[in-house]
């Protein structure tokens, strides 16, 4: 499944604002978004009706207008041999500031997050909603609701709660029938339970134990199965490691869902930011006790990055937009990652006090 890095997210953003920066006297800016999978090669032929469709428009700036903006698109979009994974956008218009004079630019973005909807818009405006509604899609988290009898298994993907598996349980209730024992009833009860459990747990490794973008799992439930469940043996440590919050609820089913996602939220802004909290405090660790494992400040960062000893390269977001730029493209050419650093943590907040940029390095450096 697809997510978002804080890369992706400032990228998107500079693109976008880009895009909304500009805006037409007449519906002439061609917006296009071409589906992952989508045959570009019928792109481009609808494209070229739309050339000849143009040609009905009254006003001549505006025709003129509209079919330039068409060709460079297709220009552009031969380009491309395919569609890419995960589709594209494309953005055409004569963005010159005065009527009459032609600027008709081409922009295009193979988006983060796959788009699964065909558009040809032609407009005063481009049309970035599409593009806008990825940026609040966050990582994805498992969700368990279960009791004794029932058990939920969903996937938090942004606000949406996506249904995966619903189970239902032959535990008998805790009231015994006439004639049996309650010992034989509790026993038979433990062992139906404990079916349940195994059964959930095969359902849950097989949905989340290798699921890409995963951050973690909450588990949730009325009174104590939800602690019998994750202490029952059945469920495989790497997919307990990944279980985040356990949630005490007053519900099952659809409305314990949605109870969990409402009592998680405290666990979700902390997971949300936890990475780049470790990733920090591993610096400022290092920088305490490995000092020259480390480099911060825009002159020493630089100088190692020519050197090639940066493994990993920490920007505040508060960084000047063509600082951020600069020091992305100079890491590219040592396959350094970057990892844009928020300063709503106190880790993002002391690497903003000591100059904004760190860089954990790949060998000592004098």
């Amino acid at each position: 499944m697809s997510t978002i890095t804080a890369n992706q997210r400032y990228h998107l953003k500079k693109f976008i604002k880009e895009l909304d920066s500009h805006s037409a006297r007449h519906t002439e800016f061609v917006t296009v978004y071409v589906p992952a999978g989508y045959d570009i090669i019928k792109i481009i032929q609808h494209l070229a009706q739309e050339q000849g469709t143009a040609t009905n428009i009254k006003s001549a700036s505006t025709q003129k207008n509209v079919i330039s903006a068409l060709e460079r698109m297709i220009q552009h979009l031969r380009l491309f041999k395919q569609t890419p994974p995960n589709g594209l956008a494309v953005f055409a218009g004569n963005v010159a500031s005065f009527e009459g004079k032609s600027d008709v630019r081409v922009w295009s973005i193979e988006p983060p997050i796959p788009i699964n909807t065909r558009i040809y818009r032609c407009d005063k405006n481009f049309q970035i909603e599409l593009l806008q509604e990825m940026l609040n899609v966050k990582e994805a988290f498992g969700l368990i609701v279960i009791d004794a009898r029932d058990a939920h298994i969903a996937l938090l993907k942004g606000k949406a709660i996506l249904p995966l598996i619903a189970t239902h349980s032959h535990v008998p209730g805790k009231m015994r029938a006439g004639g049996q024992s309650s010992v034989r009833f509790a026993r038979n009860r433990e062992i139906a339970v404990n079916e349940h459990f195994k059964k959930v747990a095969e359902y849950v490794k097989e949905q989340f134990l290798n699921m890409e973008g995963l951050k973690g799992i909450l588990l949730g439930g009325p009174g104590p199965t939800k602690y019998q469940f994750f202490d029952s043996g059945h469920i495989t440590t790497e997919v307990k490691k990944k279980i985040i919050a356990i949630k005490d609820l007053s519900y099952t089913g659809d409305f314990g869902l949605e109870e969990l996602l409402e009592k998680s939220q405290d666990t979700l802004a902390k997971e949300d930011i936890a990475e780049e909290k470790k990733l920090v405090s591993k610096f400022l660790e290092m920088l305490a006790r490995e000092p020259n494992k480390v480099a911060y400040g825009q002159a020493n960062v630089r100088k190692a990055l020519d050197m090639g000893a940066i493994d990993k390269l920490l920007l505040s977001e508060s960084l000047d937009e063509s600082l951020i730029d600069e020091f992305e493209s100079l890491a590219k050419n040592f396959s350094t990652e970057t990892i844009l650093i928020s300063t709503e943590t106190r880790e993002g907040a002391q690497l903003r006090d000591i100059g904004k940029i760190g860089a954990i390095l790949r060998y000592p450096i004098a």
